[in-house]
């Protein structure tokens, strides 16, 4: 059983696991239990009703939240001609066809953090899907990452598109800001993210749909959060 350090205790101490909390009280608490000395992460996990093994119940797609991320992301555009261009002019950190793809393939490149490719592009791109797979860099229609419009993707990403999918435990992890948001930041984001998702509910579930929602922060306990909270 891993050891859980001394840090992680004393946080978890502050939590009842047993409690399902309003949003106002889940968000302080969860700022009260962050104790990295950098600005750490906050996170929502999300726990679905759905069998993530058929294809018509799982979910993925990305979102610009209100009040952003907080993160600075590295976009690389794989692109030619008019549309490279506009993606240099829309903020892209690196943009390039051919070249980058043999980067990748040969020299193991890899200093970004999100891939965006035009549609034409993506047979070239496609050959490194066994390397860009496993590292959640392989750009999806269903998230904008393969668009005829980069330029506008980079420009949601830089305003803090993320992207999200159900794992295989029909779980959805996202990120909703950082420890030094204000709360009433927070609370924005993550009412936006968690209606999304019950907006978006597969027509093939039936019944409950969420099964519980939980925040947390870099390294820090699970705080649950009372569901009724989101119908007002």
């Amino acid at each position: 059983m891993k050891k859980l350090g001394k840090k992680y205790v004393e946080a978890s101490k502050k939590v009842d696991k047993n409690k399902e909390y309003s949003i106002e009280e889940a968000i302080s608490l969860v700022k009260e239990t962050s104790y990295t000395k950098f600005d750490g992460t906050i996170e929502v996990a999300i726990n679905l009703n759905i069998d993530a093994k058929k294809s018509d119940q799982q979910i993925r797609s990305s979102v610009v939240l209100p009040k952003g991320t907080g993160k600075n992301r590295k976009v690389l555009v794989i692109a030619k001609a008019d549309a490279a261009k506009e993606a240099e002019n829309a903020g892209a950190d690196y943009v390039g066809a051919e070249e980058l793809i043999e980067k990748m393939e040969k020299e193991n490149w890899f200093d970004f953090d999100v891939i965006v490719a035009t549609p034409d592009m993506m047979p070239k791109l496609g050959k490194l899907g066994k390397v860009l797979g496993p590292k959640g860099l392989m750009p999806n229609p269903k998230t904008k990452t393969v668009t005829p419009n980069p330029a506008a993707t980079v420009l949601d990403i830089k305003k803090g598109m993320i992207e999200y999918k159900t794992d295989t435990y029909g779980n959805i992890h996202s990120i909703i800001g950082k420890t030094s948001f204000s709360n009433e930041d927070l609370k924005e984001n993550l009412e936006y993210f968690v209606k999304l998702i019950i907006a978006n509910k597969p027509q093939a579930v039936k019944g409950k749909f969420i099964k519980n929602i939980s925040i947390a922060s870099t390294m820090g306990p699970g705080i649950k959060i009372d569901q009724n909270c989101f119908d007002k």
